[in-house]
């Protein structure tokens, strides 16, 4: 048996030890700690061991004793119940007034299951939420929307992404009042991603970094136009499938999103080669900034001193058709973190036969290169 409490650090590690001994019948040192039983584990070593374990155990180990149940009720910060198949609703209900401290949540679902009775009871009793995945919800309504405005004002990640039940209104609500966000993942949310809801957004959720508004075909340049204006710190934002935007979103963005470093237009047909030139014509502005504001001569640098650290870094153009190779040349030459090359793709061109001629320079360098070797080896 161990006995005593553990300090911080390497006596973490020698209670640890004893306890393995103890467990496998061993005998033990008279020089460690000694506990008369695993109900007397402390609670740092109990949250270091449940680390290791699933989602699924920890919650069995909630159940064997007050002890256990009581410390990782107080420690436990991060859970996920997308392992759950059948009655997460139920489950929910059970866990939620206990894991009060719980600051990431997944709710992740393949098969629709949740309630707006479950996000309700977390919304109560979980005040200190910070990250929430309810994705693959589709029996969640405007109620759970309303949930989380009033239960997490702090909440700064959330991805609803195929709750197609969802409305603008309900949306716009919770912006008001989750005006924290920085990361939001609408993908697939027909009915809430609409031009109301971006504006509601850009009003309240200046913080935004990372937006996915994928086969939101609702959304229009109105509403990309107001993130444009309203999210400057944007980094990530995907529009594929938004069949209504057209350059004027692009421009918007290149002109008021200068820290954008991934842009999704997949499919979005009515992009022109004025989108491209706009965008090729902020890289050009930045690459002319002064040496006080570059990284010259790093290994990140090409063709003007531009850092590959600013700027796009990737471009989803597929099914872009309009374009043409002359603008989207412009646009890779201009950002030196967009390549064509196969070990570091980034700009996607695919369904766009007309672009093959497109390539980046590390790529032009290499065919240079490979001639080059051909060339001497002909001598």
């Amino acid at each position: 048996m161990v006995s005593g409490r553990p300090g911080s650090g390497g006596g973490l590690d020698v209670w640890f030890k004893n306890l393995m001994v103890a467990g496998e019948g061993g005998k033990m040192e008279r020089a460690g700690p000694v506990m008369a039983g695993w109900k007397d584990l402390p609670m740092e070593l109990l949250l270091r061991i449940v680390s290791l374990v699933d989602d699924k155990t920890v919650i069995v180990a909630s159940g064997v004793c007050t002890g256990w149940r009581d410390a990782l009720c107080l420690g436990l910060t991060s859970l996920s119940l997308s392992w759950c198949k059948n009655n997460m609703t139920s489950l929910v209900d059970s866990l939620a007034p206990k894991f009060t401290k719980l600051q990431v949540l997944t709710l992740r679902q393949n098969r629709p299951q949740l309630e707006d009775s479950a996000v309700e009871i977390v919304a109560k009793h979980c005040h200190d939420l910070r990250d929430l995945d309810l994705s693959g919800s589709l029996k969640l309504s405007d109620r759970s929307l309303y949930a989380l405005s009033r239960g997490w004002p702090h909440l700064t990640r959330l991805n609803i992404s195929g709750c197609s039940s969802f409305t603008d209104s309900g949306l716009a609500y919770l912006t008001s009042h989750c005006k924290n966000l920085n990361y939001l993942n609408l993908c697939g949310c027909v009915k809430a991603a609409t031009d109301r809801a971006l504006e509601a957004i850009a009003c309240n959720c200046g913080q935004l970094q990372f937006l996915n508004l994928g086969w939101c075909e609702a959304v229009s340049d109105k509403g990309v136009t107001s993130l444009a204006s309203g999210c400057p710190d944007l980094r990530a934002l995907d529009l594929c499938g938004c069949v209504l935007i057209t350059d004027e979103s692009v421009i918007a963005l290149a002109n008021g999103c200068l820290h954008l470093r991934t842009l999704g237009l997949y499919y979005c047909q009515n992009i022109t080669d004025r989108a491209m030139y706009s965008l090729a014509k902020n890289g050009r502005v930045r690459s002319k900034r002064g040496p006080q504001d570059q990284i010259c001569g790093s290994a990140t640098t090409r063709g003007g001193g531009f850092d590959e650290k600013e700027g796009l870094a990737s471009l989803n153009i597929g099914q872009c058709t309009a374009l043409t190779p002359p603008a989207v040349q412009a646009v890779c030459d201009s950002f030196p973190a967009l390549h064509t090359c196969p070990e570091r793709h980034s700009l996607i061109i695919s369904g766009c036969l007309s672009l093959t001629s497109v390539h980046c320079a590390c790529a032009v360098q290499a065919h240079r290169a490979g001639r080059s070797v051909l060339s001497n080896h002909a001598y």
